[in-house]
């Protein structure tokens, strides 16, 4: 059976949306036109709420297997081809629930593919053999559950990846770069997406309901896939940011976050609808523009600048996709090495070796400590389409790797990968947020611990 192939190196968000299906109601905001919005607890995976947490890694080791993680997800990228999911690493989850009662269900969110799926059993009752702390879902168990039509739109959706059983039902095989796949019947169901402690900013609401969201029911799957499934938040027809943005109350197909850095105990915010408009003071739009991949969300880099030296991205290198799923961000070679030489210049300190060899300019702070390290470094500012400056700190551009060793968080793009990345460290202390009817994406300097100061905690979601 032929298989869709989606690029998924880019796990925009492979980012942990953690939502209690809990005693708190579901947050939603009323905009000004009466336009709803709601919020879900967005977990990053090393969190120590996380189920992937590794007690034994020091931060600074979980900054390590961040780093790592993204090298390999960027060589894959390199092995793919520019039609392809590439890799199925994660950084960031998301709860919700499925069906009527809901059945609580841990995804990966993933701003690099479209498809959202999750693992079902089929209808002789039996389930994809997976760990036992991967939940499956009995579409037998809910009363809102229905099958899709081989002739439906969400069935068209998934090109060259579908056939017709003999109910006529749209059965659906969705391939990666990696070799992973998942593959079972495109169905429809009711989510329910709930409110924690800390997102409301003073409003309280009721949980959130959407009905009839197409999605995978999974019956089988090839590879390791960690979580009980996935939650794409590309920008193609099933992702969940386009079927949302179907509902008119919601306010449009327009999501974001803010993205809390790695030493903060605390979660992250992802938001939906109304509540996601970026309103904090600074805020820069840029044009998104088209990317080989639609799913992508793809600006135009047109410099950068540290202090009074530009270094203008040359021809050929004018996409950057936007990631939340990839640690680093990864600029093309023409302007990485101006940046590292300007960089090396103004930071006086000694240098140090990188581990693993993995970063291109590390430096020895055991001497002055990582504050008064941080403290010498210049800020970034990346200059985008429409005139967008983006101001980089410190804090976005370097991280301590182990004691005493502070490297710049920014790599070189693999040779045939089609655009560069702004990986989820530069967009630390950022409220970012995209408008797929508009086709922009908005940046703004925000403290998001103090903005949406959710606890970590460990990952509890009772059924509601």
């Amino acid at each position: 059976m032929p298989g869709t192939v989606i690029p998924r190196g880019l796990l925009l968000v492979g980012v942990v949306l953690a939502a209690q299906l809990c005693a708190c109601p579901a947050q939603q905001y009323v905009g000004s036109r009466g336009a709803n919005g709601f919020s879900v607890e967005f977990m990053h995976r090393d969190s120590v709420g996380s189920p992937f947490h590794d007690p034994s890694l020091t931060a600074h080791g979980r900054v390590l297997a961040a780093v790592r993680r993204s090298t390999a997800r960027a060589r894959a990228i390199d092995d793919a081809t520019v039609s392809e999911a590439v890799h199925r690493s994660f950084e960031y989850l998301m709860a919700v629930g499925i069906g009527t009662p809901p059945t609580r269900m841990l995804a990966i969110a993933d701003t690099g593919s479209d498809l959202i799926w999750f693992n079902c059993r089929n209808s002789t009752g039996a389930a994809p053999v997976h760990p036992p702390s991967v939940v499956v879902f009995d579409p037998d168990n809910s009363t809102t559950f229905g099958l899709v039509g081989c002739k439906s739109r969400a069935c068209r959706a998934i090109p060259d990846g579908t056939t017709c059983t003999l109910g006529s039902n749209c059965k659906y095989i969705y391939s990666y770069g990696d070799g992973s796949r998942t593959s079972g019947l495109i169905s429809t169901e009711t989510f329910t997406f709930a409110h924690v402690p800390g997102t409301a900013r003073g409003h309280r609401g009721r949980r959130k309901r959407v009905a009839t969201v197409n999605f995978g029911c999974s019956t089988a799957t090839a590879g390791t896939f960690e979580a009980d499934g996935v939650v794409g938040l590309g920008g193609g027809a099933l992702s969940l940011v386009t079927q949302l943005g179907a509902h008119k109350s919601l306010g449009g197909r327009r999501f974001s976050y803010c993205l809390v850095p790695y030493s903060v105990n605390a979660s992250s915010a992802l938001n939906f609808g109304a509540r996601a408009t970026v309103e904090e003071p600074g805020a820069v739009t840029t044009p998104l523009i088209p990317s080989l991949v639609d799913t992508y969300y793809t600006v135009d880099p047109q410099s950068v600048k540290i202090r009074n030296a530009i270094f203008v991205a040359p021809d050929g290198h004018r996409h950057v996709i936007v990631d939340s799923g990839t640690t680093l961000t990864f600029l093309a070679k023409a302007l990485l090495d101006p940046m590292v030489k300007e960089l090396s210049r103004r930071i006086k300190l000694p240098r140090a070796p990188s581990p693993d060899k993995l970063l291109t300019l590390c430096f020895d702070v055991s001497q002055v400590g990582e504050r008064r390290a941080k403290a010498m470094v210049p800020d970034v500012t990346l200059g985008l389409g429409g005139g967008a400056a983006v101001t980089l700190k410190a804090e976005n551009t370097f991280v301590v790797v182990e004691e005493g060793t502070m490297c710049l968080a920014v790599s070189e793009v693999p040779e045939r990968l089609p655009a560069s990345i702004l990986g989820n460290i530069a967009q630390q202390n950022m409220h970012v947020g995209y408008d797929l009817d508009k086709r922009t994406v908005t940046f703004a300097a925000a403290n998001c611990a103090g903005s949406y100061p959710v606890p970590i905690h460990p990952l509890r979601l009772c059924n509601v």
